[in-house]
């Protein structure tokens, strides 16, 4: 009887927290929601959601519930500016954004942020790692992970140091990801004292890349490294491998996420990947689980982590601005120092990380085993 009280008590307080609140006010998750890569941004929106539910346990934002609202980018760059638009449409109607988690990749980031630079509120990426992001001037504009200048060298490093790499083939999608890696991890390679076998660049999402084995494979390589998202590591993999290619294969954090490592099965297994966050399941305890199994009706998976960062980020710039006007929260951002799930938040002048955190893993009976740091 006496926790039947308590329980009503619980559930009186919180209705009577939820009907004190002020209001409502937005954050948009943009990501890909559907296709080939919606396993990836469905996670991102799952960890926003999961913060969300936290703060409006505690009372929300500055008295106001927390809404999160996804749209679907569908990895596509035009699309994304459509729905940044669809943003600014929705501030124009009044309605109370205060910000925009996303995008996923980068190139849908780059395409939005011509419309976002312009608008009242403060984005957050959560995975976008392509270095020019954070040179364009933007002052309403953050990551939460590493870019690919730290993801570069440190890969670059691993395939020569740990896997001993001497012919390494360097694959790279043709988009702003897959390039700007190329160049960072050639650079890095040749600061070695390493000159890639071979340079290859293959479209993006294609359901075939049989015309680019022969290439890879007249390199002889013994490292195969791939700059580029699961839609080409899980049809790459597979087809080096039926073409007899041993070679050790290495994917960017573009694969770090449970398609790569299924649909390439089982030629993914033993292979690596790297990565600009952590995995979820070596930093978040049970009850951080238990708080995303509430709102999401799965487990979570790779992308959850930055996704729940970056909207702890926001919301915590409101807190310290104490107001949700979006050039005062961006100042406030600047000079955060706080230890976040992914880990110390603190940032430079641009919007990136001070401390920039590269992982790597290795598929192990089918699941992610962190290799580096060990």
């Amino acid at each position: 009887m006496k926790r039947l009280a308590i329980l009503l008590l619980s559930l009186l307080t919180l209705t009577a927290c939820a009907s004190q609140t002020k209001g409502e006010v937005l954050v948009y998750v943009v990501a890909p929601l559907s296709g080939w890569q919606a396993n990836g941004g469905q996670t991102v929106v799952g960890g926003a959601r999961t913060m969300a539910d936290q703060l409006n346990r505690q009372g929300g934002l500055l008295g106001y519930t927390v809404k999160v609202v996804a749209l679907d980018d569908q990895a596509d760059s035009d699309v994304a500016a459509e729905k940044a638009q669809e943003i600014a449409d929705a501030i124009k109607q009044g309605k109370k954004v205060i910000g925009v988690i996303g995008h996923l990749n980068s190139g849908q980031t780059l395409a939005a942020m011509q419309i976002y630079k312009n608008l009242p509120l403060v984005v957050v990426t959560p995975t976008a790692s392509e270095v020019s992001l954070t040179k364009q001037g933007y002052r309403n504009f953050f990551r939460v992970n590493a870019t690919d200048a730290a993801q570069g060298p440190a890969l670059a490093r691993f395939i020569v140091e740990q896997l001993g790499g001497k012919r390494v083939v360097i694959v790279h999608a043709d988009n702003e990801y897959g390039n700007g890696l190329r160049d960072q991890i050639a650079n890095a390679f040749k600061s070695l004292g390493v000159t890639p076998a071979a340079i290859v660049k293959i479209p993006e999402a294609q359901t075939t890349y049989a015309k680019f084995i022969a290439p890879i494979k007249d390199a002889q390589p013994d490292v195969v490294f791939l700059a580029g998202y699961e839609t080409e590591g899980m049809v790459l993999l597979p087809e080096l491998r039926d073409a007899g290619i041993a070679a050790k294969f290495i994917c960017s954090d573009g694969c770090f996420n449970s398609t790569f490592v299924d649909e390439a099965a089982p030629a993914s297994e033993g292979t690596y990947v790297g990565a600009i966050t952590p995995d979820p399941k070596l930093i978040a305890d049970k009850i951080w689980w238990s708080d995303y199994q509430k709102v999401e009706a799965r487990n979570p998976d790779t992308y959850s982590v930055p996704g729940y960062a970056a909207t702890a980020v926001l919301a915590e710039g409101i807190k310290k601005a104490n107001t949700f006007d979006a050039a005062r929260v961006a100042d406030a951002i600047r000079a955060l120092d706080f230890n976040a799930l992914i880990g110390k938040i603190t940032y430079d002048a641009n919007g990136d990380l001070k401390d920039q955190r590269v992982y790597i893993f290795q598929v192990k009976d089918g699941a992610f085993v962190q290799v580096y740091p060990k």
